[in-house]
């Protein structure tokens, strides 16, 4: 959910300070599939009974680490991706870190508490490694729970959206010889 609000407050003060939907549009991604490919196979491993399935955590690894690696690959073209790519470089060393499952705080786990497992997460306890990268922050009076590595993606879309909105100046369609 932060990141969808992320896109729309990026688009928002893009278009506000003059911006348009057109700039962005002519943008020329690279192996667009890679992303959408990889948002796809995070979104059904938490999301779906696939996540209980053992194994489907490095499923997910897998996916965030194309994404971090598409996210590399549009430096030259999108200004402000590395916020992206921090943040799932601090997503993927805690997962990592902790056998391939983000740890959550006990107060914003919910469901977690009695399983201690559920899909792609696990409870954070004694024997979490680095919990100050796990999800931890809640924002507003929604009781989700975020990362650093969370807010730090979510910067970078805003960012992204918002930049890519209002400045010609990434590469677009028209530098296909690059």
């Amino acid at each position: 959910m932060i990141w969808l609000g992320a896109l729309v407050i990026g688009l928002a003060a893009g278009l506000l300070t003059g911006g348009s939907i057109e700039n962005f549009a002519r943008i020329k991604f690279r192996w667009p599939l890679i992303v959408l490919a990889g948002v796809v196979v995070r979104e059904v491993v938490l999301l779906t009974p696939f996540g209980r399935v053992e194994g489907a955590e490095y499923v997910y690894v897998a996916a965030l680490a194309a994404i971090v690696a598409w996210t590399i690959l549009h430096f030259d073209r999108l200004p402000g991706i590395w916020f992206v790519t921090a943040g799932g470089l601090l997503n993927l060393t805690v997962i990592l870190a902790n056998g391939g499952r983000m740890p959550v705080a006990a107060d914003l786990a919910g469901p977690l508490l009695s399983r201690g497992t559920i899909g792609q997460y696990t409870l954070m306890g004694a024997g979490t490694n680095l919990s100050f990268l796990a999800d931890w922050i809640s924002i507003g009076p929604i009781r989700e729970a975020y990362s650093p590595g969370d807010l730090m993606i979510a910067l970078g879309i805003a960012l992204v959206v918002f930049l890519g909105v209002r400045s010609p100046k990434v590469v677009t369609q028209t530098d296909i010889g690059s």
